[in-house]
Protein backbone atom coordinates (compact mmCIF):
# COMPACT_ATOMS: atom_id res chain seq x y z
CA UNK A 1 0.00 0.00 0.00
CA UNK A 2 1.39 3.19 -1.15
CA UNK A 3 1.54 6.55 1.41
CA UNK A 4 -1.01 8.34 -1.20
CA UNK A 5 -3.54 5.13 -0.15
CA UNK A 6 -3.10 5.93 3.03
CA UNK A 7 -4.36 9.46 3.26
CA UNK A 8 -5.73 11.54 -0.01
CA UNK A 9 -3.84 13.58 -2.16
CA UNK A 10 -5.63 16.91 -1.59
CA UNK A 11 -4.38 17.19 1.97
CA UNK A 12 -1.93 19.10 3.42
CA UNK A 13 0.13 16.33 4.77
CA UNK A 14 2.33 16.99 8.03
CA UNK A 15 4.49 13.94 8.16
CA UNK A 16 5.50 14.33 12.15
CA UNK A 17 1.69 13.56 12.53
CA UNK A 18 1.86 9.91 10.95
CA UNK A 19 3.71 6.70 11.78
CA UNK A 20 4.70 3.75 9.77
CA UNK A 21 2.99 0.45 10.36
CA UNK A 22 3.99 -2.78 8.31
CA UNK A 23 1.20 -5.04 6.78
CA UNK A 24 2.02 -8.42 5.28
CA UNK A 25 5.43 -6.87 4.65
CA UNK A 26 4.50 -3.54 3.27
CA UNK A 27 4.79 -0.42 4.85
CA UNK A 28 1.89 1.60 5.71
CA UNK A 29 1.41 5.31 7.19
CA UNK A 30 -1.16 6.49 9.58
CA UNK A 31 -2.11 8.74 11.63
CA UNK A 32 -0.34 8.54 15.08
CA UNK A 33 -2.48 7.50 17.87
CA UNK A 34 -1.65 5.68 21.02
CA UNK A 35 -2.23 2.42 19.28
CA UNK A 36 -3.39 2.02 15.56
CA UNK A 37 -5.87 -0.22 13.83
CA UNK A 38 -3.24 -1.94 11.94
CA UNK A 39 -0.64 -2.81 14.73
CA UNK A 40 -0.44 -6.47 16.03
CA UNK A 41 -2.14 -6.78 19.28
CA UNK A 42 -1.10 -8.47 22.82
CA UNK A 43 -3.40 -9.78 25.29
CA UNK A 44 -2.20 -5.92 26.92
CA UNK A 45 -2.74 -4.15 24.21
CA UNK A 46 -6.01 -5.57 22.96
CA UNK A 47 -7.10 -4.84 26.51
CA UNK A 48 -5.52 -1.32 26.50
CA UNK A 49 -7.56 -0.10 23.43
CA UNK A 50 -10.75 -1.98 24.18
CA UNK A 51 -10.80 -0.30 28.13
CA UNK A 52 -12.29 2.89 26.74
CA UNK A 53 -15.19 1.42 25.64
CA UNK A 54 -15.46 -0.80 28.52
CA UNK A 55 -15.46 1.81 30.90
CA UNK A 56 -17.80 3.68 28.65
CA UNK A 57 -20.46 1.13 28.90
CA UNK A 58 -20.00 0.75 32.80
CA UNK A 59 -20.19 4.33 33.01
CA UNK A 60 -23.25 4.54 30.63
CA UNK A 61 -24.71 1.52 33.13
CA UNK A 62 -24.01 3.23 36.22
CA UNK A 63 -25.97 6.57 35.49
CA UNK A 64 -29.08 4.79 34.41
CA UNK A 65 -28.81 2.60 37.61
CA UNK A 66 -28.25 6.10 40.06
CA UNK A 67 -31.10 7.53 37.89
CA UNK A 68 -33.38 4.16 38.66
CA UNK A 69 -32.19 4.94 42.45
CA UNK A 70 -34.03 8.49 42.10
CA UNK A 71 -37.19 7.68 40.99
CA UNK A 72 -37.44 4.58 43.40
CA UNK A 73 -36.27 6.34 46.68
CA UNK A 74 -37.13 9.59 46.04
CA UNK A 75 -40.28 9.33 44.40
CA UNK A 76 -41.67 5.80 44.85
CA UNK A 77 -42.45 2.18 43.54
CA UNK A 78 -44.94 3.23 41.55
CA UNK A 79 -43.22 6.01 39.58
CA UNK A 80 -40.37 3.13 39.22
CA UNK A 81 -42.60 0.93 38.35
CA UNK A 82 -43.89 3.50 35.70
CA UNK A 83 -40.60 4.30 34.33
CA UNK A 84 -39.96 0.67 33.94
CA UNK A 85 -43.03 0.04 31.86
CA UNK A 86 -42.64 2.78 29.83
CA UNK A 87 -38.82 1.94 29.03
CA UNK A 88 -38.94 -0.55 26.99
CA UNK A 89 -41.23 2.18 24.20
CA UNK A 90 -38.36 4.41 24.40
CA UNK A 91 -35.55 2.10 23.63
CA UNK A 92 -37.56 1.26 20.24
CA UNK A 93 -36.97 4.91 18.69
CA UNK A 94 -33.04 4.46 19.77
CA UNK A 95 -32.46 1.36 17.96
CA UNK A 96 -31.92 3.55 14.52
CA UNK A 97 -29.39 5.01 16.61
CA UNK A 98 -27.24 1.37 17.29
CA UNK A 99 -27.43 0.29 13.87
CA UNK A 100 -26.22 2.99 12.57
CA UNK A 101 -23.54 2.96 14.72
CA UNK A 102 -22.24 -0.86 14.62
CA UNK A 103 -23.06 -1.33 10.84
CA UNK A 104 -21.74 2.17 10.03
CA UNK A 105 -18.71 1.90 11.73
CA UNK A 106 -18.01 -1.70 10.10
CA UNK A 107 -18.52 -0.15 6.49
CA UNK A 108 -16.32 2.99 7.92
CA UNK A 109 -13.21 0.86 8.84
CA UNK A 110 -13.61 -1.47 6.12
CA UNK A 111 -13.04 1.34 4.00
CA UNK A 112 -9.94 2.69 6.07
CA UNK A 113 -8.88 -0.59 6.10
CA UNK A 114 -8.65 -0.36 2.22
CA UNK A 115 -7.36 2.88 2.39
CA UNK A 116 -9.99 5.47 1.28
CA UNK A 117 -9.54 7.60 3.90
CA UNK A 118 -11.90 10.46 2.19
CA UNK A 119 -14.82 7.64 1.04
CA UNK A 120 -14.32 6.60 4.73
CA UNK A 121 -15.13 10.35 6.20
CA UNK A 122 -18.25 10.86 3.09
CA UNK A 123 -19.72 7.88 4.60
CA UNK A 124 -19.47 8.86 7.76
CA UNK A 125 -20.81 11.98 7.08
CA UNK A 126 -23.80 10.27 5.15
CA UNK A 127 -24.70 8.38 8.09
CA UNK A 128 -24.45 11.06 10.76
CA UNK A 129 -27.05 13.40 8.89
CA UNK A 130 -28.96 10.88 8.17
CA UNK A 131 -29.12 9.81 11.88
CA UNK A 132 -30.18 13.13 12.57
CA UNK A 133 -32.93 13.77 10.12
CA UNK A 134 -34.98 10.11 11.29
CA UNK A 135 -34.10 11.18 15.34
CA UNK A 136 -36.22 14.27 14.30
CA UNK A 137 -39.12 12.50 12.93
CA UNK A 138 -39.11 9.47 15.55
CA UNK A 139 -39.12 12.02 18.13
CA UNK A 140 -42.30 13.62 17.44
CA UNK A 141 -43.61 10.48 16.27
CA UNK A 142 -43.08 8.76 19.49
CA UNK A 143 -44.74 12.21 21.78
CA UNK A 144 -47.44 12.16 19.91
CA UNK A 145 -48.52 8.22 21.08
CA UNK A 146 -47.17 8.62 24.18
CA UNK A 147 -50.38 8.11 25.96
CA UNK A 148 -51.93 5.48 24.04
CA UNK A 149 -48.40 3.35 24.43
CA UNK A 150 -48.64 3.67 28.07
CA UNK A 151 -52.34 2.44 27.76
CA UNK A 152 -51.75 -0.14 26.15
CA UNK A 153 -48.26 -1.35 27.79
CA UNK A 154 -51.14 -1.60 31.24
CA UNK A 155 -50.45 1.13 32.40
CA UNK A 156 -53.20 2.16 35.46
CA UNK A 157 -54.83 5.65 36.30
CA UNK A 158 -51.92 5.88 38.69
CA UNK A 159 -49.14 4.71 36.71
CA UNK A 160 -50.52 6.46 33.37
CA UNK A 161 -49.13 10.03 34.12
CA UNK A 162 -45.89 9.13 34.94
CA UNK A 163 -45.25 7.05 32.48
CA UNK A 164 -46.34 10.22 29.76
CA UNK A 165 -44.28 12.74 31.56
CA UNK A 166 -41.50 10.51 31.45
CA UNK A 167 -41.39 9.07 28.31
CA UNK A 168 -42.32 12.78 26.60
CA UNK A 169 -39.23 14.16 28.17
CA UNK A 170 -36.49 11.61 27.59
CA UNK A 171 -37.83 11.11 23.52
CA UNK A 172 -37.90 15.22 23.29
CA UNK A 173 -33.72 14.85 23.18
CA UNK A 174 -34.04 11.51 20.68
CA UNK A 175 -31.36 13.27 18.23
CA UNK A 176 -28.84 13.80 20.86
CA UNK A 177 -29.50 10.16 22.50
CA UNK A 178 -29.38 8.53 19.06
CA UNK A 179 -25.61 10.61 17.75
CA UNK A 180 -24.42 9.82 21.65
CA UNK A 181 -25.23 6.11 20.73
CA UNK A 182 -23.76 6.20 16.94
CA UNK A 183 -20.74 7.99 18.44
CA UNK A 184 -19.71 5.34 20.83
CA UNK A 185 -18.53 3.24 18.16
CA UNK A 186 -17.17 5.70 15.50
CA UNK A 187 -15.39 7.06 18.24
CA UNK A 188 -13.27 3.65 18.65
CA UNK A 189 -12.55 3.56 14.53
CA UNK A 190 -11.75 7.04 14.39
CA UNK A 191 -8.86 6.01 17.21
CA UNK A 192 -10.49 8.06 20.06
CA UNK A 193 -12.05 5.53 22.55
CA UNK A 194 -10.88 7.77 25.06
CA UNK A 195 -12.46 10.65 23.54
CA UNK A 196 -15.62 8.56 23.78
CA UNK A 197 -15.23 7.47 27.36
CA UNK A 198 -15.25 10.96 28.16
CA UNK A 199 -17.96 12.47 26.64
CA UNK A 200 -20.54 9.36 28.28
CA UNK A 201 -18.40 10.71 31.55
CA UNK A 202 -19.56 14.12 31.26
CA UNK A 203 -22.79 12.92 29.89
CA UNK A 204 -22.92 10.76 32.76
CA UNK A 205 -22.14 13.23 35.20
CA UNK A 206 -24.57 15.90 34.22
CA UNK A 207 -27.24 13.03 35.13
CA UNK A 208 -26.32 11.85 38.18
CA UNK A 209 -26.40 15.69 39.63
CA UNK A 210 -29.34 17.04 37.94
CA UNK A 211 -31.21 13.66 39.03
CA UNK A 212 -29.70 14.68 42.80
CA UNK A 213 -31.08 18.28 42.36
CA UNK A 214 -34.22 17.98 40.88
CA UNK A 215 -35.61 14.94 42.42
CA UNK A 216 -33.52 15.39 45.92
CA UNK A 217 -33.53 19.17 46.17
CA UNK A 218 -36.73 20.41 44.13
CA UNK A 219 -38.52 17.66 44.45
CA UNK A 220 -39.64 17.36 40.40
CA UNK A 221 -40.47 13.65 41.03
CA UNK A 222 -40.60 11.68 37.86
CA UNK A 223 -40.57 15.17 35.54
CA UNK A 224 -37.50 15.79 37.10
CA UNK A 225 -35.90 12.38 36.08
CA UNK A 226 -36.89 12.92 32.39
CA UNK A 227 -35.44 16.45 32.45
CA UNK A 228 -32.07 15.42 33.84
CA UNK A 229 -32.04 12.17 31.32
CA UNK A 230 -32.66 14.90 28.37
CA UNK A 231 -30.36 17.38 28.98
CA UNK A 232 -27.39 14.52 29.61
CA UNK A 233 -28.12 13.24 26.06
CA UNK A 234 -27.58 16.78 24.61
CA UNK A 235 -24.59 16.47 26.23
CA UNK A 236 -23.66 13.16 25.47
CA UNK A 237 -24.75 13.70 21.43
CA UNK A 238 -23.67 17.34 21.12
CA UNK A 239 -20.36 17.44 21.87
CA UNK A 240 -18.90 14.78 20.18
CA UNK A 241 -20.68 16.20 16.88
CA UNK A 242 -19.41 19.69 17.32
CA UNK A 243 -15.39 17.92 17.29
CA UNK A 244 -16.03 15.34 14.38
CA UNK A 245 -17.20 19.03 12.38
CA UNK A 246 -14.49 20.83 13.39
CA UNK A 247 -11.05 20.08 11.98
CA UNK A 248 -9.43 17.12 14.06
CA UNK A 249 -6.13 14.75 13.65
CA UNK A 250 -8.64 11.80 14.18
CA UNK A 251 -9.43 9.63 11.29
CA UNK A 252 -12.58 11.03 10.86
CA UNK A 253 -14.28 14.24 10.11
CA UNK A 254 -17.91 15.20 9.38
CA UNK A 255 -17.61 17.06 6.14
CA UNK A 256 -19.22 17.10 2.42
CA UNK A 257 -21.16 14.32 1.26
CA UNK A 258 -23.30 12.65 -1.55
CA UNK A 259 -26.62 10.19 -1.16
CA UNK A 260 -25.10 6.57 -1.34
CA UNK A 261 -28.31 4.60 -1.10
CA UNK A 262 -26.02 1.34 -1.22
CA UNK A 263 -23.70 2.76 1.52
CA UNK A 264 -26.61 2.76 3.54
CA UNK A 265 -28.18 -0.16 2.80
CA UNK A 266 -24.72 -1.99 3.83
CA UNK A 267 -24.86 0.14 6.78
CA UNK A 268 -28.06 -1.09 8.29
CA UNK A 269 -27.86 -4.40 6.53
CA UNK A 270 -24.55 -4.83 8.72
CA UNK A 271 -26.45 -3.39 11.77
CA UNK A 272 -29.54 -5.44 11.40
CA UNK A 273 -28.29 -7.60 14.19
CA UNK A 274 -27.93 -4.56 16.60
CA UNK A 275 -31.27 -2.96 14.96
CA UNK A 276 -33.10 -6.26 16.22
CA UNK A 277 -31.39 -6.63 19.54
CA UNK A 278 -32.36 -3.05 20.85
CA UNK A 279 -36.01 -3.35 18.76
CA UNK A 280 -36.48 -6.82 20.21
CA UNK A 281 -35.29 -6.28 23.84
CA UNK A 282 -37.91 -3.78 24.36
CA UNK A 283 -40.33 -5.73 23.12
CA UNK A 284 -39.57 -8.87 24.97
CA UNK A 285 -39.37 -7.05 28.14
CA UNK A 286 -43.15 -5.69 27.30
CA UNK A 287 -43.90 -9.13 27.89
CA UNK A 288 -42.26 -9.79 30.45
CA UNK A 289 -43.69 -7.03 32.23
CA UNK A 290 -46.92 -8.04 30.94
CA UNK A 291 -46.44 -11.83 32.46
CA UNK A 292 -45.06 -9.86 35.89
CA UNK A 293 -48.33 -8.37 35.52
CA UNK A 294 -50.60 -11.48 35.63
CA UNK A 295 -48.39 -13.66 37.81
CA UNK A 296 -46.95 -10.84 40.88
CA UNK A 297 -48.59 -7.52 40.37
CA UNK A 298 -46.78 -3.99 40.31
CA UNK A 299 -44.24 -5.56 42.56
CA UNK A 300 -43.44 -8.18 40.19
CA UNK A 301 -42.63 -5.28 37.37
CA UNK A 302 -40.88 -3.29 39.89
CA UNK A 303 -38.44 -6.20 40.79
CA UNK A 304 -37.72 -6.51 36.78
CA UNK A 305 -37.23 -3.00 36.85
CA UNK A 306 -34.18 -3.40 39.55
CA UNK A 307 -33.24 -6.20 36.99
CA UNK A 308 -33.28 -4.01 33.96
CA UNK A 309 -31.70 -1.30 35.82
CA UNK A 310 -28.57 -3.06 37.42
CA UNK A 311 -28.10 -6.34 35.15
CA UNK A 312 -27.30 -4.50 32.39
CA UNK A 313 -23.68 -2.74 34.41
CA UNK A 314 -22.13 -6.26 33.83
CA UNK A 315 -23.62 -6.57 30.41
CA UNK A 316 -22.23 -3.59 29.39
CA UNK A 317 -18.50 -4.93 30.03
CA UNK A 318 -19.22 -7.32 27.13
CA UNK A 319 -21.25 -4.48 24.89
CA UNK A 320 -17.98 -2.44 26.02
CA UNK A 321 -15.50 -4.80 24.91
CA UNK A 322 -17.42 -5.63 20.93
CA UNK A 323 -17.52 -2.32 20.65
CA UNK A 324 -14.45 -1.44 21.32
CA UNK A 325 -12.70 -4.67 19.09
CA UNK A 326 -15.08 -4.40 16.09
CA UNK A 327 -13.36 -1.28 14.52
CA UNK A 328 -10.47 -4.07 14.38
CA UNK A 329 -11.87 -6.85 12.95
CA UNK A 330 -13.12 -4.10 10.59
CA UNK A 331 -9.81 -2.76 9.76
CA UNK A 332 -8.16 -6.07 9.08
CA UNK A 333 -10.84 -7.26 6.96
CA UNK A 334 -10.54 -4.88 4.67
CA UNK A 335 -7.21 -4.93 4.78
CA UNK A 336 -7.40 -8.86 4.26
CA UNK A 337 -4.84 -9.27 7.09
CA UNK A 338 -6.15 -12.89 8.05
CA UNK A 339 -3.34 -13.35 10.44
CA UNK A 340 -3.97 -10.73 12.72
CA UNK A 341 -7.73 -11.75 12.36
CA UNK A 342 -7.19 -15.27 13.28
CA UNK A 343 -4.92 -13.64 16.64
CA UNK A 344 -7.66 -10.95 17.59
CA UNK A 345 -10.55 -14.20 17.77
CA UNK A 346 -8.45 -16.32 19.94
CA UNK A 347 -7.24 -13.66 21.82
CA UNK A 348 -11.22 -12.51 22.42
CA UNK A 349 -12.41 -15.95 22.59
CA UNK A 350 -9.81 -16.10 25.97
CA UNK A 351 -11.51 -12.85 27.09
CA UNK A 352 -15.21 -12.94 27.36
CA UNK A 353 -14.58 -16.55 28.98
CA UNK A 354 -12.54 -15.47 31.43
CA UNK A 355 -14.92 -12.26 32.12
CA UNK A 356 -18.38 -14.37 31.78
CA UNK A 357 -17.15 -16.79 34.89
CA UNK A 358 -16.01 -13.80 37.32
CA UNK A 359 -18.62 -11.12 36.36
CA UNK A 360 -21.37 -14.38 36.97
CA UNK A 361 -19.77 -15.03 40.14
CA UNK A 362 -19.80 -11.35 40.34
CA UNK A 363 -23.68 -10.81 39.83
CA UNK A 364 -24.95 -14.12 42.17
CA UNK A 365 -23.17 -12.73 45.12
CA UNK A 366 -23.87 -8.79 44.91
CA UNK A 367 -27.55 -9.76 44.65
CA UNK A 368 -28.35 -8.99 48.51
CA UNK A 369 -26.80 -5.01 48.53
CA UNK A 370 -27.81 -4.52 45.00
CA UNK A 371 -31.25 -5.52 45.34
CA UNK A 372 -31.36 -3.46 49.08
CA UNK A 373 -30.43 -0.45 47.44
CA UNK A 374 -33.48 0.26 45.20
CA UNK A 375 -36.03 -1.59 47.20
CA UNK A 376 -34.86 -2.18 50.54
CA UNK A 377 -37.64 -0.49 51.93
CA UNK A 378 -40.36 -2.69 50.87
CA UNK A 379 -39.23 -6.90 52.78
CA UNK A 380 -41.26 -8.15 50.29
CA UNK A 381 -40.49 -6.58 47.48
CA UNK A 382 -36.87 -6.84 47.94
CA UNK A 383 -36.78 -10.96 48.34
CA UNK A 384 -39.09 -11.02 45.39
CA UNK A 385 -35.46 -8.86 43.78
CA UNK A 386 -33.11 -10.76 45.59
CA UNK A 387 -34.79 -14.45 43.82
CA UNK A 388 -35.28 -12.87 40.83
CA UNK A 389 -31.15 -11.54 40.71
CA UNK A 390 -29.43 -14.68 41.47
CA UNK A 391 -31.42 -16.54 38.59
CA UNK A 392 -31.30 -14.12 35.93
CA UNK A 393 -27.37 -13.64 36.79
CA UNK A 394 -26.47 -17.08 35.64
CA UNK A 395 -27.18 -16.09 31.75
CA UNK A 396 -24.08 -14.29 32.53
CA UNK A 397 -22.02 -17.34 31.56
CA UNK A 398 -23.29 -17.37 28.05
CA UNK A 399 -24.34 -13.92 26.82
CA UNK A 400 -21.19 -12.39 26.34
CA UNK A 401 -20.27 -15.23 23.57
CA UNK A 402 -23.44 -14.31 21.87
CA UNK A 403 -23.14 -11.21 22.43
CA UNK A 404 -19.42 -10.81 20.67
CA UNK A 405 -20.19 -13.31 18.17
CA UNK A 406 -22.82 -10.87 16.89
CA UNK A 407 -20.53 -7.76 16.83
CA UNK A 408 -17.83 -9.75 15.75
CA UNK A 409 -19.92 -10.84 11.72
CA UNK A 410 -21.53 -7.44 11.73
CA UNK A 411 -17.15 -6.48 11.71
CA UNK A 412 -16.79 -8.82 9.10
CA UNK A 413 -19.52 -7.08 7.11
CA UNK A 414 -21.94 -10.01 7.26
CA UNK A 415 -25.11 -8.57 8.16
CA UNK A 416 -27.22 -11.58 7.89
CA UNK A 417 -25.03 -14.09 10.46
CA UNK A 418 -24.71 -11.12 12.82
CA UNK A 419 -28.63 -10.71 12.69
CA UNK A 420 -29.83 -14.09 12.84
CA UNK A 421 -27.27 -14.25 16.33
CA UNK A 422 -29.14 -11.93 17.34
CA UNK A 423 -32.83 -12.31 16.48
CA UNK A 424 -32.56 -15.98 18.10
CA UNK A 425 -31.03 -14.24 20.98
CA UNK A 426 -33.03 -11.56 21.67
CA UNK A 427 -36.66 -12.60 20.45
CA UNK A 428 -36.69 -16.43 19.41
CA UNK A 429 -35.66 -17.84 22.33
CA UNK A 430 -36.96 -14.98 24.58
CA UNK A 431 -40.77 -15.59 23.01
CA UNK A 432 -40.13 -19.53 23.62
CA UNK A 433 -39.38 -19.16 27.21
CA UNK A 434 -41.07 -16.41 28.44
CA UNK A 435 -44.20 -17.99 27.61
CA UNK A 436 -43.44 -21.65 27.96
CA UNK A 437 -41.50 -21.54 31.38
CA UNK A 438 -43.76 -19.76 33.32
CA UNK A 439 -46.50 -22.12 33.12
CA UNK A 440 -43.97 -24.54 34.79
CA UNK A 441 -42.56 -22.55 37.28
CA UNK A 442 -44.73 -19.51 38.01
CA UNK A 443 -42.87 -16.36 38.64
CA UNK A 444 -40.00 -18.22 38.56
CA UNK A 445 -40.27 -19.29 35.48
CA UNK A 446 -39.76 -15.48 33.78
CA UNK A 447 -36.42 -15.20 35.92
CA UNK A 448 -35.24 -18.53 34.26
CA UNK A 449 -36.31 -17.55 30.73
CA UNK A 450 -33.63 -15.25 29.88
CA UNK A 451 -31.01 -17.82 31.22
CA UNK A 452 -32.47 -20.64 28.64
CA UNK A 453 -32.27 -18.03 26.10
CA UNK A 454 -28.64 -17.13 26.05
CA UNK A 455 -27.95 -20.76 26.18
CA UNK A 456 -30.06 -21.42 23.24
CA UNK A 457 -28.48 -18.55 21.38
CA UNK A 458 -24.79 -19.96 22.43
CA UNK A 459 -25.21 -22.91 20.61
CA UNK A 460 -26.02 -21.14 17.02
CA UNK A 461 -23.26 -18.97 18.13
CA UNK A 462 -20.85 -21.57 18.21
CA UNK A 463 -22.05 -23.06 15.24
CA UNK A 464 -21.63 -19.97 13.07
CA UNK A 465 -18.26 -19.57 14.95
CA UNK A 466 -17.38 -23.07 13.34
CA UNK A 467 -19.38 -22.98 9.65
CA UNK A 468 -17.73 -19.38 8.91
CA UNK A 469 -14.08 -19.62 9.92
CA UNK A 470 -12.73 -21.00 6.45
CA UNK A 471 -14.53 -18.01 4.80
CA UNK A 472 -12.91 -15.42 6.77
CA UNK A 473 -9.93 -17.41 7.74
CA UNK A 474 -9.69 -16.29 11.38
Amino acid sequence: MEFSQAIDSDEQINYTEYVATFQKGERVFMPKASIALSEHFTYKKLLRFTLPSVAMMLFTSIYYIVDGYFVSNFVGATPFAAVNLIMPFIMIFDAVGFMVGSGGTALVAKTLGEGKRKKANELFSLLIYLLIATGAVFSVISIMFMDRMARLLGADAQMLPHCTVYGKYVMAGLIPFALQSAFQSFCVTAERPKMGFFITLAAGITNMVLDALFMGVFGWGVEGAGLATMLSQCVGGFVPLIYFAAPNKSLLRLGKTHWDPRAVLKSCTNGASEFVTNISFPLVNMLYNYQLMKLAGEKGVAAFGVLMYTAFMFVAVFIGYSIGSAPLFGYNFGAKNHEQLHNLFKKSMVIVGAASVVLTALAVGGANPICRLYVGYDKELLALSQRAYRIFSISLLCCGFNIFGSAFFTALNNGKVSAAISFSRTLVFQLIAIFTLPLLWGVDGVWFANDVAELAALAVTVTFFLTQRKKYKY
